[in-house]
Protein backbone atom coordinates (compact mmCIF):
# COMPACT_ATOMS: atom_id res chain seq x y z
CA UNK A 1 0.00 0.00 0.00
CA UNK A 2 1.27 3.53 -0.72
CA UNK A 3 2.24 5.46 2.35
CA UNK A 4 0.06 8.24 3.74
CA UNK A 5 0.78 11.84 2.81
CA UNK A 6 2.15 13.44 5.97
CA UNK A 7 0.60 16.88 6.42
CA UNK A 8 1.58 19.81 8.64
CA UNK A 9 -0.85 22.73 9.01
CA UNK A 10 0.24 26.32 9.71
CA UNK A 11 -2.28 28.69 11.25
CA UNK A 12 -3.77 25.53 12.72
CA UNK A 13 -5.69 27.26 15.52
CA UNK A 14 -7.41 29.75 13.21
CA UNK A 15 -10.82 29.20 11.63
CA UNK A 16 -9.46 28.00 8.30
CA UNK A 17 -6.65 26.09 9.97
CA UNK A 18 -9.05 24.17 12.19
CA UNK A 19 -11.18 23.32 9.19
CA UNK A 20 -8.10 21.96 7.40
CA UNK A 21 -7.14 19.93 10.48
CA UNK A 22 -10.57 18.27 10.59
CA UNK A 23 -10.51 17.57 6.83
CA UNK A 24 -7.02 16.06 6.85
CA UNK A 25 -7.79 13.97 9.95
CA UNK A 26 -10.88 12.51 8.27
CA UNK A 27 -9.34 11.85 4.83
CA UNK A 28 -8.08 8.38 3.95
CA UNK A 29 -4.49 8.42 2.73
CA UNK A 30 -3.61 11.51 4.75
CA UNK A 31 -1.82 11.63 8.08
CA UNK A 32 -1.80 14.76 10.23
CA UNK A 33 1.71 15.00 11.69
CA UNK A 34 2.09 18.66 12.66
CA UNK A 35 0.16 21.76 13.69
CA UNK A 36 1.76 25.20 14.05
CA UNK A 37 0.45 28.57 15.18
CA UNK A 38 1.79 31.80 16.69
CA UNK A 39 4.24 31.16 19.52
CA UNK A 40 2.15 33.33 21.86
CA UNK A 41 -0.99 31.24 21.33
CA UNK A 42 -2.16 30.08 24.80
CA UNK A 43 -2.99 26.63 23.40
CA UNK A 44 0.60 25.80 22.46
CA UNK A 45 1.33 22.29 23.70
CA UNK A 46 -2.29 21.13 23.64
CA UNK A 47 -3.56 18.39 21.35
CA UNK A 48 -4.79 20.04 18.14
CA UNK A 49 -7.69 17.60 17.94
CA UNK A 50 -9.11 18.88 21.22
CA UNK A 51 -8.66 22.48 20.05
CA UNK A 52 -10.58 21.65 16.84
CA UNK A 53 -13.39 19.82 18.61
CA UNK A 54 -12.50 16.32 17.41
CA UNK A 55 -10.85 13.36 19.13
CA UNK A 56 -7.24 13.57 20.28
CA UNK A 57 -4.86 13.25 17.35
CA UNK A 58 -1.60 12.89 19.24
CA UNK A 59 -0.39 16.06 17.50
CA UNK A 60 0.49 18.93 19.83
CA UNK A 61 0.15 22.54 18.69
CA UNK A 62 3.64 24.01 18.16
CA UNK A 63 4.83 27.60 17.99
CA UNK A 64 7.98 26.86 15.98
CA UNK A 65 7.72 25.79 12.34
CA UNK A 66 11.39 24.82 11.90
CA UNK A 67 11.26 22.62 14.99
CA UNK A 68 7.96 21.06 13.89
CA UNK A 69 9.37 20.21 10.44
CA UNK A 70 12.44 18.60 11.98
CA UNK A 71 10.39 16.54 14.43
CA UNK A 72 7.51 15.49 12.17
CA UNK A 73 9.11 15.18 8.69
CA UNK A 74 6.01 16.31 6.76
CA UNK A 75 5.53 15.82 3.03
CA UNK A 76 3.29 18.88 2.64
CA UNK A 77 2.71 22.08 4.60
CA UNK A 78 -0.74 23.67 4.28
CA UNK A 79 -0.71 27.36 5.20
CA UNK A 80 -3.63 29.74 5.80
CA UNK A 81 -1.86 32.45 7.82
CA UNK A 82 -1.10 36.11 7.07
CA UNK A 83 0.76 37.41 3.98
CA UNK A 84 3.80 38.54 5.94
CA UNK A 85 3.92 35.21 7.80
CA UNK A 86 3.22 32.84 4.93
CA UNK A 87 6.21 34.12 2.94
CA UNK A 88 8.59 33.15 5.74
CA UNK A 89 6.78 29.87 6.37
CA UNK A 90 6.86 28.90 2.69
CA UNK A 91 10.56 29.72 2.39
CA UNK A 92 11.27 27.59 5.45
CA UNK A 93 9.24 24.67 4.13
CA UNK A 94 10.49 24.71 0.54
CA UNK A 95 14.13 25.02 1.57
CA UNK A 96 13.58 22.02 3.85
CA UNK A 97 12.24 19.93 0.98
CA UNK A 98 8.64 20.20 2.17
CA UNK A 99 6.01 20.92 -0.47
CA UNK A 100 3.62 23.79 0.19
CA UNK A 101 -0.10 24.38 -0.37
CA UNK A 102 -0.88 28.04 0.31
CA UNK A 103 -4.31 29.63 0.61
CA UNK A 104 -3.27 32.96 2.08
CA UNK A 105 -4.15 35.96 -0.10
CA UNK A 106 -2.60 39.42 -0.11
CA UNK A 107 0.78 38.34 -1.45
CA UNK A 108 2.24 40.47 -4.23
CA UNK A 109 3.36 39.24 -7.64
CA UNK A 110 6.93 39.71 -6.46
CA UNK A 111 6.22 37.49 -3.42
CA UNK A 112 4.86 34.73 -5.63
CA UNK A 113 7.74 35.11 -8.06
CA UNK A 114 10.23 34.75 -5.20
CA UNK A 115 8.50 31.61 -3.91
CA UNK A 116 8.43 30.22 -7.45
CA UNK A 117 12.19 30.70 -7.67
CA UNK A 118 12.79 28.97 -4.34
CA UNK A 119 10.42 26.14 -5.28
CA UNK A 120 12.29 25.52 -8.53
CA UNK A 121 15.73 25.74 -6.90
CA UNK A 122 14.79 23.14 -4.28
CA UNK A 123 12.55 21.06 -6.57
CA UNK A 124 9.87 21.32 -3.90
CA UNK A 125 6.42 21.65 -5.42
CA UNK A 126 4.05 24.39 -4.34
CA UNK A 127 0.47 25.36 -5.11
CA UNK A 128 -0.67 28.89 -4.33
CA UNK A 129 -4.38 29.48 -4.81
CA UNK A 130 -6.49 32.54 -3.98
CA UNK A 131 -9.56 30.30 -3.72
CA UNK A 132 -9.96 26.56 -3.12
CA UNK A 133 -13.73 26.37 -3.63
CA UNK A 134 -14.36 24.39 -6.81
CA UNK A 135 -17.44 26.50 -7.57
CA UNK A 136 -15.28 29.64 -7.48
CA UNK A 137 -12.83 28.08 -9.92
CA UNK A 138 -15.69 27.27 -12.29
CA UNK A 139 -17.01 30.84 -11.91
CA UNK A 140 -13.66 32.18 -13.10
CA UNK A 141 -13.52 29.67 -15.95
CA UNK A 142 -17.02 30.61 -17.13
CA UNK A 143 -16.19 34.32 -16.92
CA UNK A 144 -13.05 33.82 -18.98
CA UNK A 145 -15.14 32.13 -21.68
CA UNK A 146 -17.86 34.81 -21.57
CA UNK A 147 -15.22 37.53 -21.89
CA UNK A 148 -14.86 36.62 -25.55
CA UNK A 149 -18.38 37.96 -26.13
CA UNK A 150 -19.04 40.69 -23.53
CA UNK A 151 -17.13 43.92 -23.90
CA UNK A 152 -17.67 45.39 -20.40
CA UNK A 153 -17.23 43.83 -16.96
CA UNK A 154 -17.12 44.68 -13.27
CA UNK A 155 -16.53 42.52 -10.20
CA UNK A 156 -18.09 42.82 -6.75
CA UNK A 157 -16.44 40.71 -4.06
CA UNK A 158 -17.86 40.21 -0.58
CA UNK A 159 -15.88 39.03 2.44
CA UNK A 160 -16.08 38.98 6.23
CA UNK A 161 -15.00 42.05 8.14
CA UNK A 162 -11.79 40.40 9.40
CA UNK A 163 -10.26 40.06 5.94
CA UNK A 164 -7.37 42.51 5.70
CA UNK A 165 -6.50 42.59 2.00
CA UNK A 166 -8.65 44.24 -0.65
CA UNK A 167 -9.44 43.55 -3.36
CA UNK A 168 -9.52 39.80 -2.76
CA UNK A 169 -7.10 37.42 -4.41
CA UNK A 170 -10.04 35.72 -6.13
CA UNK A 171 -11.21 38.95 -7.77
CA UNK A 172 -7.70 39.80 -8.92
CA UNK A 173 -7.25 36.30 -10.34
CA UNK A 174 -10.65 36.53 -12.03
CA UNK A 175 -9.65 39.75 -13.77
CA UNK A 176 -6.33 38.22 -14.85
CA UNK A 177 -8.07 35.25 -16.46
CA UNK A 178 -10.74 37.40 -18.10
CA UNK A 179 -8.05 39.66 -19.55
CA UNK A 180 -6.55 36.63 -21.26
CA UNK A 181 -9.70 36.44 -23.39
CA UNK A 182 -10.12 40.20 -23.89
CA UNK A 183 -7.12 42.49 -23.57
CA UNK A 184 -9.18 45.50 -22.57
CA UNK A 185 -12.79 45.76 -21.56
CA UNK A 186 -14.84 48.82 -22.47
CA UNK A 187 -13.86 52.07 -20.89
CA UNK A 188 -16.54 54.18 -19.24
CA UNK A 189 -18.66 55.75 -21.98
CA UNK A 190 -18.32 59.19 -20.40
CA UNK A 191 -15.46 60.70 -18.46
CA UNK A 192 -16.70 60.16 -14.94
CA UNK A 193 -16.18 62.29 -11.88
CA UNK A 194 -15.92 60.64 -8.48
CA UNK A 195 -17.44 62.95 -5.89
CA UNK A 196 -16.10 60.51 -3.30
CA UNK A 197 -12.71 59.02 -4.21
CA UNK A 198 -12.87 55.29 -4.86
CA UNK A 199 -16.58 55.20 -5.67
CA UNK A 200 -15.84 53.35 -8.92
CA UNK A 201 -13.65 50.82 -7.16
CA UNK A 202 -10.15 49.75 -8.08
CA UNK A 203 -9.11 48.98 -11.64
CA UNK A 204 -7.55 45.57 -12.33
CA UNK A 205 -6.25 43.85 -15.46
CA UNK A 206 -8.28 44.52 -18.57
CA UNK A 207 -9.76 47.75 -17.19
CA UNK A 208 -12.10 45.74 -14.95
CA UNK A 209 -13.43 47.65 -11.94
CA UNK A 210 -13.41 45.72 -8.65
CA UNK A 211 -15.58 46.69 -5.68
CA UNK A 212 -14.76 45.22 -2.24
CA UNK A 213 -17.42 44.68 0.45
CA UNK A 214 -16.39 43.86 4.05
CA UNK A 215 -19.21 42.99 6.46
CA UNK A 216 -19.81 40.63 9.39
CA UNK A 217 -22.02 37.68 8.53
CA UNK A 218 -20.29 37.05 5.19
CA UNK A 219 -17.66 34.41 4.48
CA UNK A 220 -16.72 34.79 0.80
CA UNK A 221 -18.91 35.65 -2.19
CA UNK A 222 -18.24 37.13 -5.59
CA UNK A 223 -20.23 38.21 -8.61
CA UNK A 224 -18.90 39.06 -12.04
CA UNK A 225 -21.26 41.33 -13.98
CA UNK A 226 -20.72 41.54 -17.72
CA UNK A 227 -22.56 43.85 -20.08
CA UNK A 228 -23.12 44.51 -23.75
CA UNK A 229 -25.79 46.28 -25.75
CA UNK A 230 -29.23 45.35 -24.39
CA UNK A 231 -28.15 42.63 -21.94
CA UNK A 232 -26.07 41.67 -18.93
CA UNK A 233 -24.71 38.38 -17.63
CA UNK A 234 -24.06 37.81 -13.91
CA UNK A 235 -21.92 34.90 -12.74
CA UNK A 236 -22.00 34.54 -8.95
CA UNK A 237 -20.48 32.19 -6.41
CA UNK A 238 -21.46 32.08 -2.73
CA UNK A 239 -19.62 30.38 0.12
CA UNK A 240 -21.75 29.61 3.17
CA UNK A 241 -19.27 27.54 5.16
CA UNK A 242 -15.48 27.10 5.16
CA UNK A 243 -15.92 23.40 4.45
CA UNK A 244 -16.52 24.51 0.83
CA UNK A 245 -12.77 25.02 0.49
CA UNK A 246 -11.74 21.60 1.78
CA UNK A 247 -12.19 19.42 -1.35
CA UNK A 248 -9.92 21.84 -3.21
CA UNK A 249 -7.35 21.85 -0.40
CA UNK A 250 -7.24 18.04 -0.27
CA UNK A 251 -6.97 17.89 -4.06
CA UNK A 252 -4.06 20.35 -3.96
CA UNK A 253 -2.25 18.32 -1.29
CA UNK A 254 -2.46 15.24 -3.52
CA UNK A 255 -1.43 17.10 -6.68
CA UNK A 256 1.49 18.97 -5.13
CA UNK A 257 3.16 15.63 -4.42
CA UNK A 258 3.68 15.34 -8.20
CA UNK A 259 5.17 18.82 -8.64
CA UNK A 260 8.73 20.15 -8.53
CA UNK A 261 7.76 23.78 -9.19
CA UNK A 262 5.15 26.36 -8.14
CA UNK A 263 1.68 26.49 -9.67
CA UNK A 264 -0.49 29.57 -9.15
CA UNK A 265 -4.24 28.97 -9.25
CA UNK A 266 -6.26 25.83 -8.59
CA UNK A 267 -7.66 26.01 -12.14
CA UNK A 268 -4.28 24.73 -13.35
CA UNK A 269 -4.62 21.37 -11.60
CA UNK A 270 -8.29 20.51 -12.18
Amino acid sequence: MPKNINVLVCGAAGKMGQCVIRAVDAEAGFKLVGAVDRSENPNIGKDIGIICGINETGVKLSGDLKEAITKTNPDVMVDFTMPEIVIVNAQTALKSGVRAVIGTTGMTKDDISELSKISKQNQSGAIVAPNFALGAILMMRFAKEASRYFSCAEIIEYHHDKKLDAPSGTSIKSAELMAQSRKEFGRDSVKGKETIKGARGSIADGNIHIHSIRLPGIIANQEIIMGMLGQTLTIRHDTFDRTAFMPGVLMAVKQVMELDHLVYGLENII
